[in-house]
């Protein structure tokens, strides 16, 4: 497997993650879920090996424009639900290593620590 990263092309936090994978010369294929969505299984996966309060963006748009009722009592399969549905709500980046390890969020810490 190789590194993937999913996104949204023109999310800042985005932007700083494939700039740091470019400037580190590491090969990645990058997944804009805007456009393309986001697959079932990637996010049952995700959901399977991050805790989902983790993997659900509360800060962003998206979330704030959410019903009260969408917002309230949210465990892990109505967060999976929402962000299946709305694929802004998955924090940004997620990126998958060749291991398949999952890492949510972008810091230069936390991809140095990554065996690419």
């Amino acid at each position: 497997m190789n590194v993937k990263i999913f996104g949204i092309k023109n999310c800042d936090t985005m932007k700083k993650a494939m700039k740091w994978l470019d400037s580190n010369n590491i090969t990645y294929e990058f997944h804009d879920y805007k456009k393309e969505g986001i697959d079932d299984e990637w996010l049952k996966r995700w959901c399977g090996l991050v805790p989902w309060d983790t993997l659900l963006n509360t800060r962003g748009t998206t979330w704030r424009k959410l019903s009260d009722d969408e917002r309230s009592n949210v465990d892990e399969e109505k967060a999976c639900e929402l962000m299946k549905t709305y694929p802004s709500l998955v924090k940004r980046p997620v990126l998958v290593d060749y291991t398949g390890q999952v890492y949510v969020g972008f810091s230069e810490a936390q991809y140095q620590g990554i065996k690419f």
